[in-house]
């Protein structure tokens, strides 16, 4: 009878053991030792998952776009936005039908509502096209230094003594708001992030609803366009929005970083602090 062998059975797993520790300090120690080329890691990561080539080219060329600029920068193309606008309002003698005026880091654009819509549709008109195409093409030129474009949509009310249907009437205010939203987004002249529709209905007027005039005042399409805050050290609104999303911000730093444009762009919501 053949005796069972005790013991040294086990001895080879102590040395593989040991030898596969030393490994992994090893290359543990090459790691520490090495740097990490970004743009290879990129390449790895994209070579796996081709979607995020997309996202990573997207998100990296606009910010790429915002880098490297200072607040006077953004302050010359808010100032260069103004201007190219003034003139071209001058120029087309649309005056009557068009405002602009600028404030505190943005610029304030006011429609008559005849100038891109009929009667009580929200179909965009060919002749507002043509004005929307040369707006779009005065924000391409400054679009680096655009931190938001809100669009704002406004109507009149009816009898100028009892309220319009609400139904109707914010229906009809959004959906303006949103075709010259859509129309600007079209056009590829900034991020779609940094594009906001908002309908007010009658319910911020300019003027009073008792004559067909102030009606008329009262029906229009404004846009707010909002320069970047450089000098912000949370980042723009929209940096700031993802950021308090993830959870990364300190409520105090978002509460701070909200006031700076957040102010001008209530400043000229109600149409006070203008320059003309």
């Amino acid at each position: 009878m053949r005796k069972k062998r005790s013991g040294g059975g086990a001895n080879w797993m102590d040395t593989y053991g040991d030898m596969v520790t030393l490994l992994l300090c090893f290359f543990v120690m090459l790691y520490s030792m090495s740097t990490l080329d970004q743009e290879k890691w990129i390449a790895l990561v994209e070579s796996f998952n081709p979607v995020a080539e997309a996202q990573h080219s997207g998100g990296v060329g606009e910010d790429t776009a915002a880098e490297g600029l200072t607040q006077q920068q953004v302050d010359d193309d808010i100032e260069k936005l103004y201007q190219s606008m003034w003139e071209y309002i001058e120029e087309e003698n649309l005056s009557t039908q068009i405002s602009v005026t600028k404030g505190d880091g943005y610029v304030f654009v006011s429609f008559d509502n005849t100038v891109f819509f009929e009667g009580n549709r929200y179909t965009l008109r060919d002749e507002g096209k043509v004005v929307l195409d040369q707006i779009a093409q005065c924000i391409a030129e400054v679009s680096a230094s655009v931190d938001e474009i809100r669009v704002l949509g406004h109507t009149a009310q009816e009898d100028g003594v009892n309220p319009n249907d609400p139904t109707a009437d914010r229906f009809l205010a959004s959906n303006r708001a949103a075709v010259v939203t859509v129309y600007l987004q079209e056009k590829n002249i900034v991020d779609p992030a940094r594009l906001v529709s908002v309908g007010y209905g009658e319910w911020r007027p300019v003027a009073e609803n008792d004559t067909s005039e102030g009606r008329a005042q009262n029906r229009r399409v404004e846009l707010l366009i909002a320069g970047l805050n450089v000098e912000n050290g949370i980042g723009d609104d929209i940096a700031q929005y993802y950021t308090m999303r993830s959870g990364e911000s300190e409520t105090a730093g978002g509460t701070e970083g909200d006031a700076g444009t957040s102010g001008s762009l209530a400043q000229a919501q109600s149409g006070s602090g203008g320059e003309g």
